[in-house]
């Protein structure tokens, strides 16, 4: 291993790492056997680590959260758990996860989610909304300051907290407010601006945008707004701007010289909905502007249709059209496909909607591409039915994408759904360093599943269904699956603030 590299991990891990590892569960050298008491001793498992390539059988001591060895050698512990044949992943990290409830955190635990952060759209008031999930939480979350929200509180003075996750009346209520439509002037602009640093303050992970849902946000308004990202040191985690953006490479050309005229890091969600079939050169436009010394980077989730809010404005082109159009639209809560008439019945009414039409051939490019994270953009199961991403996003990469197709490897893949994840958010909050890695000192987020049976189930028409092969899920060393089975009334969750 040259210097560089182990610098570079080095620097990555804790002290108590440092005093004690050697660097050893680095280049796959057994170590000595950990002298403490152990809380559990994974046994047998291919322990696989994306950041140090560590790819191979070894035993896992876990105490009080964290993981405190990584061994050859045999391990004493209170418990003992057999993880041979199964590999032992860093819990998957999902940045886009609008599943911000006990219905979708069970679905995701059994997809092996351990931390499912709402990066995209936010949340405000911040500090309010961590409150509420505080002990009642599964899996870690935490969100952004979110744009969306705030716009509500500062254009029609209500409180949303977490848009996705209200219940239908209250969010068709919200939907159909002048939030999103509203031009504003500079003095309300400058508002705007604080009312999101207050939600940084609060434990924002960065600015959250999602800027098709407010076609009245100006571009002077996105700008002002991405200035004061680079001013507090986060990023802005955008979903591109809809039809009025001049087209599809317009919306990623703004997001990009916003990331070059601000300096702010800027991450864009899901790009397989936004690019569709420009796929391929929005993503040589991201890698470009990385090249050229731009912090730019991209999700995507791994099924050719997408999911929204029927009422939303991203739906505003879609008045007058043909009856085929509209058979593209499948209403989540019945899975029937709509026509003209339904549509404006749906859209009146409001809800979710099942959006078909990109290629599987595109599809499975992104999935394939090295430097394009995994994320499920997953909508909540709180009310009903709902896409199948938020709960077989991360099964469906792992088992169809990198076995059954062979797009991409088994490392790659958790790369994309671990470590990268965790690296993107470590710049606002430095505990994720201790996330997405299989190291000593790292916190004790598992994932253990069967690489050969491993696969999604959930369908469009049946969106609910648990992912096969998720054997065992830790969340700070406590269970919340074992044995493929749920753990009902454990709570291990924790808050993921800014600048902790």
């Amino acid at each position: 291993m040259s210097l560089t590299i182990v610098n570079r991990i080095a620097s990555s891990l804790p002290w108590i790492v440092l005093a004690s590892l050697g660097l050893a569960g680095c280049n796959g050298k057994s170590e000595e056997p950990h002298a403490g008491n152990l809380d559990l001793v994974i046994e047998g498992g291919r322990v696989m680590d994306p950041e140090t390539g560590l790819d191979a059988v070894r035993n896992v001591g876990i105490a009080e959260g964290r993981i405190v060895a990584i061994s050859q050698q045999p391990l004493e512990g209170s418990e003992h758990l057999d993880a041979s044949g199964l590999v032992v992943a860093p819990g998957f990290v999902d940045l886009h996860a609008h599943g911000q409830d006990p219905v979708s955190n069970r679905l995701q635990a059994l997809d092996g989610v351990t931390t499912a952060l709402e990066m995209e759209v936010g949340v405000y008031p911040v500090g309010k909304w961590l409150e509420s999930r505080r002990g009642k939480a599964v899996i870690h979350y935490g969100a952004t300051s979110g744009h969306w929200a705030a716009r509500v509180k500062l254009v029609d003075g209500l409180e949303v907290g977490h848009f996705p996750t209200l219940p239908e009346p209250e969010a068709t209520r919200m939907d159909q407010g002048n939030y999103a439509y509203q031009d504003l002037p500079s003095d309300q602009i400058e508002q705007l601006s604080r009312l999101l640093e207050q939600g940084l303050d609060e434990g924002g992970l960065g600015l959250g945008f999602g800027i098709t849902y407010t076609p009245g946000a100006s571009r002077l308004e996105i700008l002002r707004l991405f200035q004061m990202a680079v001013r507090r040191g986060v990023a802005a985690y955008v979903h591109l701007r809809g039809e009025n953006s001049g087209g599809t490479l317009g919306a990623f050309q703004e997001a990009i010289a916003l990331a070059a005229s601000s300096g702010a890091p800027v991450h864009i969600v899901h790009m397989n909905s936004s690019s569709g079939e420009w796929a391929e050169v929005a993503l040589e436009m991201i890698r470009g502007a990385r090249e050229r010394g731009l912090d730019v980077t991209t999700e995507s989730y791994p099924y050719t249709a997408g999911s929204t809010r029927i009422e939303s404005a991203l739906f505003d082109p879609w008045e007058d059209l043909g009856d085929e159009e509209y058979q593209r639209l499948q209403w989540a809560a019945s899975g029937e496909r709509l026509n003209a008439q339904t549509f404006q019945k749906y859209r009146k009414q409001g809800g979710w909607v099942i959006i078909h039409g990109r290629s599987e051939e595109t599809n499975q490019w992104i999935v394939a591409q090295p430097d394009v994270m995994v994320a499920s953009d997953g909508i909540p199961y709180l009310y009903g039915p709902a896409h199948p991403r938020g709960a077989g996003t991360f099964s469906r990469v792992l088992g169809h994408y990198a076995r059954e197709k062979g797009a991409l490897t088994l490392m790659e893949a958790l790369s994309k759904m671990t470590l990268m994840p965790a690296q993107r958010v470590e710049g606002a909050a430095p505990g994720m360093k201790r996330k997405g890695r299989v190291q000593q000192g790292a916190d004790a987020d598992l994932t253990i599943f069967d690489p050969a049976t491993i696969i999604d189930r959930s369908t469009y028409e049946k969106g609910d269904l648990p992912s096969a092969g998720i054997v065992h899920v830790l969340v700070a060393g406590t269970f919340v699956v074992r044995d493929s089975r749920f753990i009902e009334g454990v709570f291990p969750g924790q808050a993921i603030r800014g600048g902790e």
